[in-house]
């Protein structure tokens, strides 16, 4: 076994191989690489703690229900809501697991163990004519005096992108300076490294290219497409201080954020007669639950119409 082999036993160094072990093997998207990362170094800071020892995988070995359950209560009084909860309980199962198929450590307390149960939130989208606004704005809107032409298309390609292909934040801003000039389709590699195919329509494709004749920066293959005003890979806090600005200046409201234009994506195709299955792929979800969820939406859609607009309503 190659916890026999190693002569560090501490968890540290096993956190660390799990760290490895997520990137490389299992290509896990960089947002689980680092809430994982974040969620397992605080567990070894707690059980440091709470054990008064450094601790080992023995130690891990021998944790039942009530260590798990003391870190979890901790986690609780810091104010965390219940998803992150679950998220928390998520990490340390998989990181146990990973200790049971590579160091030969059993722990079945956390198998038993349940998340706090979830209310099903139902995405928030933004409206047709809020989605047309903000795609409109973003190559108009200057947030700083300093921000130039080649910037506001640089946020045009951006926002669009987000509406018109239904990416997630962290998709649009990994393409590459090679991925320009756009075709008709384009593959985009999502969570858990799933790549699939979208449609590009050709207003989605200008902004992009207007964008990239206008950009200082890049040219090389591996280059990042969205660049930073001073020439670094443009970040996802960035992105979302840029959709912010858009909603501030048209007065929307919060729930109008980078993801709500990938739901508007979803929803308004699944309004105009798109199949589930079909948006499934577009989306890149891996279960058709996580789609399903856009019914709903559009069911309450059809019902607020119905009592505004019918006369016995």
């Amino acid at each position: 076994m190659e916890a026999a082999r190693n002569i560090d036993q501490t968890l540290t160094h096993w956190r660390e191989v799990f760290a490895r072990y997520l990137k490389s093997e299992k290509r896990a998207s960089a947002y689980t690489q680092r809430n994982y990362n974040a969620v397992l170094a605080r567990f070894d800071g707690f059980l440091c703690a709470y054990r008064g020892e450094t601790p080992s995988l023995q130690m891990a070995a021998a944790l039942d229900m009530r260590d798990f359950r003391a870190y979890l209560a901790e986690r609780r009084k810091d104010g965390l809501a219940p998803p992150s909860i679950k998220l928390e309980l998520s990490a340390l199962k998989s990181f146990f697991a990973f200790l049971r198929r590579r160091a030969g450590i059993e722990n079945d307390a956390l198998a038993v163990m349940r998340g706090p149960k979830l209310h099903d939130r139902l995405p928030r989208p933004v409206s047709h004519v809020d989605a047309a606004a903000m795609v409109e704005t973003a190559g108009t809107l200057k947030t700083t005096s300093a921000k130039q032409s080649w910037e506001l298309a640089r946020d045009a390609a951006l926002v669009t992108l987000l509406y018109g292909a239904g990416l997630r934040i962290s998709e649009a801003l990994s393409l590459k300076w090679s991925d320009a000039p756009l075709g008709e389709t384009m593959r985009i590699k999502g969570k858990g490294a799933k790549t699939r195919i979208v449609p590009i329509l050709p207003g989605l494709r200008a902004a992009v290219d207007t964008y990239a004749d206008a950009c200082p920066y890049g040219g090389g293959q591996d280059d990042p497409l969205f660049f930073s005003a001073r020439g670094k890979p443009l970040s996802a806090r960035a992105a979302q201080r840029m959709v912010a600005a858009l909603r501030a200046a048209l007065g929307l409201p919060a729930s109008a954020t980078p993801h709500a234009l990938r739901h508007a994506f979803a929803t308004h195709l699944l309004a105009a007669g798109g199949d589930l299955r079909t948006i499934q792929e577009l989306l890149g979800h891996a279960s058709l639950a996580a789609t399903q969820r856009y019914t709903k939406i559009d069911s309450d859609s059809l019902l607020r119409i119905y009592d505004k607009a019918h006369p016995r309503a």
